[in-house]
């Protein structure tokens, strides 16, 4: 079942005007929670059991997030006329009078969700329940700004202009996944472009914010893909994981307590800038300090950097899947690198944050990432401390689309999820 939870982030006003409902709160004047706040914060805790449940009557609600049949059956009642939740029928097979079902109206808000990245740009719609309505992918290596904002744009116009004239008034916002300092590391990425830094000084989730009209969420794409996962997968089950995805370069994020965490700058759980040694592999760039960072070893971009450096013509991201099955010896050569390079940054993570699993996920196919993960458990295992036992791993379920699709739960997120900000006005 689809579902997200309270992320303990803060965020600023603004009231949709299809459902009259308050979408997110702004900081307060600090004077604690009212009778409104209150009531708000309930209205999202029904809300969100509901996207747990998937059905439930009211009864089932009221104990789910203990709050009396009364006041539960008057927040179920606006939330029906506000067209957020919806009735499924009565419950077949019980005794005496049946309960009427409700669920989430999957029309009663819709958001979107871009990805850029440095090889491709995503687009994707979102229904009130989380379901993709409509997706796009742009495969490009290495996109200027000006492109990818216009791609983003015309997916954002043909969505809009998908949906039926009532529900476009529905739009809870956009949510914009992106690599933050996106020019860097150019070295370390293969990067030949030497504009490319360009991106650094570029805000792209305030150009769309601009050009749009609709509010904007931005997070690190390895968060939000840690926010895919946690609502969409391994985050049903686990309260507490580090997530690492493997793209065109590495990423993460940190889920804690069944929220996930930013950290100062939005940044938590970047691990693709820990240090580690020199790669063994020829086609690597040799570091110009006295160690490297993972993404210039555990990276999609490394692994073609290694194809290409022996011999293998590839020019375009999509070329690699092919290339894959054909070179399984280059490829073993750079899983060996990357399972070696992954050891030390997930056993100081572990140490650190004493987390339930690390979880993999990347844009490679299932085959290499259950072959990576095989490698690193092996290694794992042989370095981990005395008296400790490894952290478990587990493999994301959600793949290549984790990013932007988080990217596109973040406006759904924000706006109809209890928050605890909400009862002290921030």
């Amino acid at each position: 079942m689809d579902g997200w939870e309270d992320a303990g982030v803060s965020y600023v006003s603004y009231t949709n005007s299809a459902t009259g409902s308050v979408l997110s709160t702004g900081t307060g004047n600090g004077q604690g929670s009212n009778s409104v706040n209150l009531r708000l914060f309930n209205e999202r805790v029904i809300l969100n059991a509901l996207r747990r449940m998937g059905q439930a009557s009211k009864a089932d609600l009221s104990r789910s997030v203990n709050l009396t049949s009364n006041t539960a059956g008057v927040i179920v009642k606006e939330l029906e006329e506000r067209g957020l939740i919806r009735s499924e029928g009565k419950r077949s097979g019980a005794r005496g009078q049946p309960a009427t079902l409700l669920s989430l109206n999957p029309e009663g808000a819709y958001s979107i969700g871009v990805k850029v990245g440095r090889r491709s740009v995503d687009t994707l719609l979102v229904d009130f329940r989380g379901h993709v309505v409509e997706r796009r992918h742009h495969e490009r290596d290495f996109p200027m700004p000006e492109e990818s904002l216009a791609l983003a744009l015309g997916d954002i116009a043909e969505m809009r202009a998908m949906l039926p004239a009532g529900a476009r008034d529905r739009m809870a916002g956009i949510g914009v996944a992106a690599p933050y300092n996106m020019g860097s590391w150019r070295r370390e990425l293969d990067i030949r472009v030497e504009d490319y830094k360009v991106w650094n000084d570029v805000d792209i989730a305030a150009q769309l914010g601009e050009a749009t009209g609709l509010p904007v969420f931005r997070e690190n794409d390895g968060t939000a893909a840690a926010v895919a996962e946690m609502f969409r997968g391994c985050g049903r089950e686990l309260q507490s994981f580090v997530y690492l995805f493997i793209g065109s370069a590495i990423g993460g994020g940190l889920v804690m307590n069944g929220e996930y965490y930013r950290g100062v700058t939005g940044n938590a759980g970047d691990i693709g800038l820990m240090p580690v040694g020199a790669s063994r592999l020829a086609t690597a760039p040799a570091p110009t300090h006295s160690c490297d960072i993972l993404l210039t070893r555990a990276s999609i971009n490394s692994l073609i950097r290694h194809l290409r450096g022996n011999g293998v013509d590839i020019t375009m991201r999509s070329e690699l899947e092919r290339a894959i099955p054909q070179h399984p010896t280059l490829v073993g050569e750079w899983l060996d690198d990357a399972a070696e390079a992954l050891v030390m940054p997930l056993l100081s993570a572990s140490c650190l944050l004493d987390v339930e699993a690390i979880v993999i996920d990347g844009d490679l196919p299932m085959d290499i990432r259950r072959d990576l993960e095989s490698r690193l458990n092996r290694n794992l295992d042989e370095a981990v401390p005395e008296a400790r036992r490894p952290p478990p791993l587990r493999l994301g379920q959600v793949g290549r689309q984790a990013a932007a699709l988080g990217a596109a739960i973040l406006p759904l997120h924000l706006n109809y999820s209890p928050s605890r900000e909400i009862l002290v006005n921030q």
